[in-house]
């Protein structure tokens, strides 16, 4: 029998006590709803196509038993020894985004995933990640602040990914990114005049990009119809259309769940993975649509509450990196749902079908109860 020392198992047993169960308990809870919601959204295709109705569920539900598993070793791990691998962490996330373009699969025109069998992995999902623990390590040893060297360095470390996935073409999770570093680079005291410049500066770069062509076509056709929604044409726009009748048919209390025309029809398309939302307005209404984004709530202010509590800079930073995916995510999938933002294919965080995003997604909260676990207050 191995001896374990009883100061290692006392501390052991703190930490362990000390972890989030309301962060925890509300992104399960979000989780559970997910699987309720792409089984409503699938159900009825796959059986007109003769395919098993529980597919999706079933897959889901495996992308939530390994997202669970990744999330308990973090919060187990100590968050502080990431810094020892993060340059490992972001030159192998290069790797795999370059990798791609040579191994990786097709698929609706982009070339973003590694097919593993039954499954597909998304690296630029894990890029998120990754490059949060780098530009959190970057900050946390610049003990005397932020220059305007570094902010060249940290565009640089944080560019080349985000050039990387943007050519895959992944548009939404490079927007995610960009957000990403302006918000650590705020956190870490980044002077204003700085912050200010890289806004001015990613304004001018999409104007640029527009008017040269650099984007696909399908992308331009989407920004420009969120601007210009009455002159774009129907193609552009039907997915947002049928997405806000959804929404718009569920009233102030829904249809019910497993009721609805525009959900159990099938009129939304990619409703199990981007336009999540907007089974969830048809089928439990504005109302139940509200204590959903109540739960996120929940979850942006418990990781807000662990990056007040956390006990270095490091800590702080990761927490802020991990709530600007998670609001930034949200914001952007509900707002494109209803149609006040832009189609980027970004994932509602826990809701949307999908294996990399489910798996990261968990693996972020794993890291805030690691450092809120670790905080020592």
């Amino acid at each position: 029998m191995n001896y374990v020392p009883a100061h290692a198992d006392r501390r052991s047993r703190q930490i362990t006590a000390r972890f989030d169960v309301v962060l925890v308990g509300t992104a399960l809870l979000l989780a559970a709803t997910g699987v309720v919601m792409i089984y409503s959204a699938t159900r009825g295709k796959l059986a007109l196509a003769g395919v098993d109705p529980h597919y999706y569920l079933k897959r889901q539900a495996i992308f939530i038993v390994i997202g669970l598993v990744v999330m308990v070793v973090l919060a187990l791990f100590d968050y502080r020894r990431l810094e020892q691998f993060s340059t490992i962490l972001y030159v192998g996330t290069l790797l795999a985004l370059m990798g791609v373009y040579v191994l990786g699969s097709s698929a609706l025109g982009s070339q973003r995933w590694f097919s593993l069998g039954p499954f597909q992995v998304q690296p630029s999902e894990f890029a998120t990640l990754t490059i949060v623990v780098a530009m959190a390590t970057y900050c946390a040893r610049r003990r005397d602040g932020l220059a305007f060297r570094d902010l060249v360095r940290l565009l640089i470390l944080a560019g080349v990914p985000i050039l990387l996935i943007i050519k895959q073409p992944d548009l939404g999770t490079g927007i995610v990114l960009s957000v990403i570093l302006v918000v650590i680079l705020a956190v870490a005291g980044m002077p204003g005049r700085y912050l200010v410049m890289i806004i001015v500066g990613a304004v001018l770069i999409i104007i640029v990009a527009l008017n040269l062509g650099l984007l696909q076509h399908y992308q331009i056709a989407r920004l420009t119809s969120f601007i210009n929604p009455k002159g774009a044409s129907s193609a552009a726009t039907y997915n947002v259309t049928q997405a806000k009748d959804a929404i718009g048919a569920g009233g102030w209390l829904g249809k019910g769940l497993f009721r609805g025309a525009q959900t159990n029809l099938s009129y939304v398309p990619f409703q199990q993975t981007d336009f999540i939302f907007s089974a969830v307005g048809e089928q439990v209404g504005f109302v139940g649509s509200s204590l959903l984004l109540m739960l996120y709530g929940v979850v942006a202010w418990r990781i807000l509450r662990t990056a007040e509590l956390a006990r270095d800079t490091f800590g702080r930073l990761l927490c802020a990196g991990v709530f600007a995916l998670l609001v930034f995510s949200v914001f952007e999938n509900v707002g494109m749902n209803m149609g006040i933002m832009p189609v980027a294919g970004i994932p509602l965080p826990f809701l949307s079908y999908g294996g990399s995003a489910s798996v990261v997604f968990f693996a972020a909260v794993g890291l805030t109860v690691s450092v809120h676990a670790r905080s020592g207050r």
